[in-house]
């Protein structure tokens, strides 16, 4: 096989990195090792900047999104007790949408479909060849048979565990790390949202978030231990640690439960040859700032514009300095989100100090109409470089 974009992976970054590729007449062909059903039932993170939202449209991948998601002008922070509401529309004119990210997998992939382009799932032994030169391969297995796909560039959008990162030189490649002493305990309930924005607690216990996926279905988080075994966690425990560090929920049944792990992580450079990294096989940000996909779409935006440059006799300037122009999009990212999460989480039981040190900054940010400004144009999504 022959194309001229070879993809690794179909979650956001891949599909939208396809599509806005064959809306500029650029041939490409996505591989994908789990099945359709895995991808497009696998919950994920639910928020959508501003920008991310505006590219979808763009797209045209948001004719659902626009119907059913939750547009939100502001969010709130609760600690000792009170709450305190964040105007993110007022202070920025813009806002963040809630649509589940499985959700928006599969508009991209009912879209992909529709061009009649390839979207092969369920491939195994994929591997990378030549990603130095100009002619790179991808080797897989589909239906029992061994493939190769030639192309002049390899985009690994493959996730954090994928292939893509794996195959460039570990002499060439810089990691950075933090991984955190916590985890959030995620549930999705047949439950009416408390609000009609998302809240932020910081409690003695431990964080709490309160976000939705619909006006009856609630999304809610507890902190908890990294190594947290879920059978210990009945109901009425869950219910039990939100109501008290939420100061109150609205029960209903639990149909999704799990734990996710906190993790900062940035791989440099983001390109090697003809490979190029976008997404999860990048980076990773902890889910307080709500940056995930958003940074996989920031990512998407960068390349597409640099392949297009390329393929239209326009030289490869722009893919030159890809990885220079997303990580700079990408550290200040990290730094939002490791904020977030070092304000409003419990890092020891012994320490008064940093208890104290947490809740006179949410006293000063709420308090300060700059400070709400700087939380609010980070969380509404920063500007594109390119």
């Amino acid at each position: 096989m022959r194309t001229q974009v070879g993809i690794l992976g179909a979650g956001p970054a891949g599909l939208l990195l396809a599509h806005l590729l064959h809306r500029a007449g650029i041939d490409s062909v996505i591989i994908e090792a789990k099945s359709r059903p895995y991808i497009e039932g696998r919950i994920r993170a639910g928020l959508l900047e501003q920008g991310s939202v505006d590219t979808l449209t763009e797209a045209g991948l948001a004719d659902r999104l626009h119907r059913e998601g939750l547009a939100h002008d502001g969010m709130e922070l609760r600690f000792n007790d009170a709450s305190h509401r964040i105007d993110l529309h007022g202070l920025t004119g813009k806002r963040v949408t809630i649509y589940g990210q499985q959700e928006a997998v599969k508009d991209m992939v009912a879209a992909r479909f529709a061009t009649g382009r390839p979207l092969h799932f369920e491939v195994e032994d994929a591997a990378l060849h030549d990603i130095a030169t100009d002619q790179p391969r991808i080797t897989f297995t589909l239906d029992g048979e061994m493939r190769e796909l030639r192309c002049d560039v390899v985009a690994g959008c493959d996730g954090f565990h994928g292939i893509s990162r794996a195959a460039m030189p570990p002499e060439v490649l810089r990691i950075y790390e933090r991984v955190y002493p916590f985890a959030w305990l995620g549930i999705l309930a047949e439950a009416r949202p408390i609000s009609h924005e998302l809240i932020y607690a910081r409690h003695a216990d431990g964080f709490a978030l309160a976000t939705m996926r619909s006006n009856t279905v609630s999304r809610l988080y507890l902190q908890c231990a990294p190594d947290e075994d879920l059978s210990q966690w009945s109901d009425a425990r869950i219910w039990e640690g939100l109501h008290q560090r939420l100061g109150g929920v609205n029960e209903g049944p639990i149909f999704q439960k799990g734990v996710t792990a906190m993790r900062s992580f940035v791989a440099e450079p983001m390109r090697h040859g003809r490979l190029f990294l976008a997404g999860d096989a990048a980076h990773i940000v902890p889910p307080t700032g709500a940056k995930g996909m958003n940074l996989a779409v920031a990512d998407v935006r960068v390349l597409a514009q640099g392949l297009t440059a390329f393929y239209r006799g326009q030289g490869m300037g722009l893919l030159d300095r890809y990885s220079e122009i997303c990580l700079k999009r990408i550290w200040k990212v990290q730094r939002f989100s490791w904020w977030m999460t070092a304000m409003l989480h419990k890092f020891s039981d012994n320490d008064p100090f940093e208890h104290r040190v947490q809740v006179a900054e949410l006293d000063y940010l709420v308090n300060s109409e700059a400070a709400r400004t700087g939380l609010a144009e980070q969380y509404v999504g920063l500007p594109y470089d390119v």
